[in-house]
């Protein structure tokens, strides 16, 4: 079971975006990638199911 680290997630995402040049879209991607998830579309529809359902899925 993947469960997502918010806090992990942005800072990677901010870095890749500010440092490494990448669009926030590429960023997230990438930080969803690095944590299990096919994207970063996939990422946020994990965490808001679990707001919805309050449970993980």
């Amino acid at each position: 079971m993947i469960i997502p680290d918010i806090d992990a997630f942005e800072e990677r995402a901010a870095i890749a975006e500010h440092d490494g040049g990448l669009s926030r879209l590429e960023a997230e991607n990438l930080a969803a990638r690095v944590q299990g998830f096919e994207s970063a579309e996939a990422y946020w529809q994990w965490l808001a199911d679990y707001v919805v359902n309050r449970n993980v899925p």
